[in-house]
């Protein structure tokens, strides 16, 4: 799915150099090398506040934790993400309220999620899916109503847009990963809160270094959530290449698109019922701009495993985002949501397949992974 040894001209040496300059500093954790990744990406984000952290899953926690939510609170929640999403907020000892998606785009409607805001609701997560921008408007203004914050799980989606605000900078807080398959990869794990609030960037800098504000001083309980000075060099060195290569991924999308529906085997993703077995339903672009952090298709469920194994054996890789809905994960087998109803989320996680879209892919790899897949479905 996704090759690590491709680079960039150029791109090699200056990871090179970066590792250099750290090693020659001393400064491996916190420093100048973080404070100016810093700088630079909240300038990208067009936020006033980023905060770099240790991972996108300890990004969503400290935003949850920043917001105050803690047990005997409620924060709203798509039924089909990774679980980091819904394990962040367990992990505060609040209760996870799942909504269910619509399929055009594989997230929750605004309207689904205001119908399930409640007096114990302290937060509500909204998740970029794959790449691409949620619904924000309408859900900023029935969050504003309801006066409740929103954390935008942004993991996949660094970049995307919606008008002139880049997905991260709408909510309270956003969270962002630059695990190594994410469009912004470090060379380990990393990641990133943003927030245009200076109280709250102040509480998530505490936060990383264990509720801290000055050195043996803890005034609230944190964690050890700090981005390692080397994984923000690797970064900075990667940040100015963000744009060209979400302009590939872009660009190999569209032409898994033109080349499915060109030989009749995709037809796009309207939320209607696949149509017939050798036919797959393609994304579409329903809002703003999509950074293709993955390409997922829906192939009929009873096909799905088959067309995986004749594409592996071709040497072709796809992964299933995601196999199971969030209520219906052991872990959270306790919640009150667990035997709840999420028929559109539950038929997404049997149907979704993703393809190739590194953005390393030349026309070749694509054609192979787009005739592999036209022979698996015609089989």
């Amino acid at each position: 799915m996704v090759d690590p040894t491709r680079f960039d001209e150029g791109e090699r040496d200056a990871l090179r150099a970066a590792f250099d300059r750290v090693l020659a500093s001393g400064q491996l954790i916190l420093g100048e090398e973080l404070a100016a990744f810093e700088q630079e990406i909240a300038a990208h984000l067009g936020a006033a506040h980023a905060i770099g952290v240790s991972s996108g899953t300890d990004a969503l926690l400290t935003s949850l934790l920043a917001l105050g939510v803690g047990p005997g609170d409620e924060v709203i929640a798509p039924a089909y993400s990774f679980f980091a999403t819904a394990g962040a907020i367990v992990r505060t000892g609040a209760t996870p309220v799942f909504v269910d998606i619509d399929l055009r785009d594989f997230m929750s409607p605004a309207r689904s999620i205001g119908a399930r805001i409640g007096a114990r609701t302290r937060a509500i997560v909204v998740v970029h899916l794959f790449g691409q921008p949620a619904e924000l408007d309408p859900l900023a203004e029935l969050a504003a109503d309801a006066g409740v914050p929103i954390v935008e799980d942004a993991a996949q989606a660094i970049g995307a847009r919606l008008g002139d605000h880049a997905v991260g900078t709408v909510g309270a807080l956003g969270a962002f990963s630059f695990f190594p398959t994410k469009n912004l990869a470090a060379l380990g794990d990393g990641g990133l809160v943003t927030t245009n609030d200076p109280a709250l960037a102040e509480r998530i800098r505490a936060l990383r270094v264990h509720g801290a504000r000055e050195k043996h001083r803890h005034e609230i309980v944190g964690g050890n959530f700090r981005l390692d000075a080397l994984q923000a060099a690797f970064l900075r060195v990667r940040l100015p290449l963000l744009a060209s290569k979400t302009a590939r991924r872009a660009q190999i999308a569209a032409r898994y698109v033109d080349r499915l529906r060109s030989c009749g085997l995709g037809a796009p993703n309207e939320g209607q019922p696949i149509p017939s077995d050798d036919v797959v339903l393609l994304p579409r672009v329903v809002r703003g701009e999509h950074v293709f952090n993955q390409f997922v298709i829906r192939v009929a469920a009873a096909r799905r495993a088959a067309v995986r194994t004749e594409l592996l054996g071709r040497d072709i890789e796809t992964a299933v985002y995601y196999p199971e809905t969030l209520p219906r994960q052991p872990a959270l087998a306790a919640l009150p949501d667990a035997q709840g109803s999420f028929p559109n989320a539950e038929r997404a996680a049997a149907e979704s397949l993703a393809l190739p879209i590194d953005p390393g892919l030349d026309s070749d790899e694509l054609d192979r992974v787009v005739d592999a897949l036209a022979t698996a479905l015609r089989r």
